[in-house]
């Protein structure tokens, strides 16, 4: 198969994402792990509107489970995901620590990676103290490391001298998240506590050999992807630079080992590469609402050239300028987004708020009607008694009247 329609790439990219996997009565931890081989990462963000991020990607395979099989995963012995930087902030497989140790050594020579850096001075001292009482938070170790009041010189970024050097302990390596509090605060402590003994004792590959184990999972996940697709997956250098490991290098490679296969997808103007592992389903029967950080429609020109569906997240845009809402994600019917909702979760009211829906362009006739029923089904998730439609959108009359409303 040198060739795809972009039906039969989006069918491919929608397998390999765990879409077409048979469902469990019960989702468990087997039902976890199928799903966290399919995805790679989940990325991990902070707003909370309607769920945190790394829940939904979950939740839009699995269906509704119980969130604390993430938790177990994460935060109890044996962990089978723990955070870094792997795509941005997320959750990855324990296995994958030890290719992540090239980019905590680059993260090392450059002294961190926000444009400030921690005092050097205190590491030591903050790592003890993380060694001796963790796991801890940024909070927990402010007042004995801080220097003076919190600046405001960086918008956002008005971090404790402590936050700073653990942020930097964590992105070279030294130490790890632990988990998270109630307030979605991160635990630190040092790897030898949070990540399995085989995992930290496992050689270290070299820089290329990493970045290609990390091209070989991105692909597996994608399905299908150009070259872009690949490197964004894992936050990877495209092209070859002098002393430094590349993405093109590791598809160049897969590509000679037969793992992946040139071909060209319909209505791309970009070269391709189906993993051989691929499977090219003849229906894809998926009904899920996608987080604005799901693998799906993160690489948002991936998304165009896939589903043309133009995406972009309006959380930092002013509400007078918005298109279609504050937390808005795009609903996956069969193998086409055919809508997009601004969602917010009224924990206090037990409501699943719908300010706004929006219909596609060639929406089919039962969107609404399918739509309402995965609203019903993502607020009993949450804990939600009700849905309540608002007036932003073509599709929203019609899906107040598929509610009943």
């Amino acid at each position: 198969m040198d060739q795809l329609t972009r039906l039969q790439a989006r069918r491919i990219a929608l397998a390999a994402q765990g879409f077409t996997d048979r469902p469990h009565a019960t989702p468990s931890m087997r039902t976890f792990d199928r799903t966290l081989a399919r995805t790679g990462v989940l990325q991990v963000d902070s707003v909370n509107v309607l769920q945190r991020a790394h829940f939904m990607p979950l939740y839009s395979r699995m269906g509704p489970y119980d969130v604390d099989l993430l938790r177990r995963a994460s935060e109890r012995r044996p962990r089978r995901v723990v955070e870094y930087w792997a795509h941005v902030q997320a959750l990855m497989p324990v296995e994958l620590w030890p290719h992540m140790r090239h980019r905590m050594e680059k993260y090392r020579a450059e002294r961190g990676k926000w444009g400030f850096t921690a005092d050097a001075a205190l590491e030591p001292r903050v790592l003890a103290a993380v060694r001796d009482r963790g796991p801890v938070t940024a909070r927990d170790l402010e007042e004995e490391f801080s220097s003076g009041p919190r600046t405001k010189e960086h918008w956002g970024w008005n971090w404790s001298d402590s936050r700073k050097v653990l942020d930097y302990l964590f992105l070279v390596g030294d130490v790890a998240i632990a988990g998270r509090t109630s307030q979605f605060e991160v635990l630190y402590d040092v790897p030898e506590r949070v990540l399995p003994a085989a995992v930290l004792d496992a050689p270290t590959p070299t820089p290329q050999d990493a970045v290609t184990e990390l091209v070989r999972r991105a692909a597996r996940s994608h399905g299908v992807a150009s070259a872009a697709c690949l490197a964004d997956y894992y936050r990877l250098r495209l092209q070859p630079a002098e002393g430094k490991p590349s993405a093109k290098v590791a598809i160049d490679r897969l590509v000679e080992e037969g793992e992946l296969v040139p071909v060209r997808v319909q209505g791309w103007n970009r070269q391709a590469y189906l993993h051989r592992d691929a499977r090219l389903q003849r229906r894809v029967g998926a009904r899920a609402l996608l987080s604005p950080f799901d693998p799906v429609v993160w690489e948002r020109a991936r998304a165009e050239a896939l589903f043309e569906f133009f995406y972009r997240i309006e959380i930092y845009v002013p509400a007078e300028k918005r298109l279609h809402g504050y937390y808005v994600l795009p609903f996956l019917l069969g193998d086409r987004l055919v809508a997009r909702v601004d969602l917010k979760a009224d924990r206090a009211g037990r409501v699943l708020l719908v300010p706004g829906a929006f219909a596609e362009p060639g929406a089919p006739a039962e969107t609404a009607e399918e739509l309402a029923c995965e609203l019903r089904r993502l607020a009993g998730w949450l804990g939600l008694d009700d849905v309540v439609v608002g007036r932003n959108g073509d599709l929203s009359e019609p899906l107040r009247d598929s509610l009943g409303r």
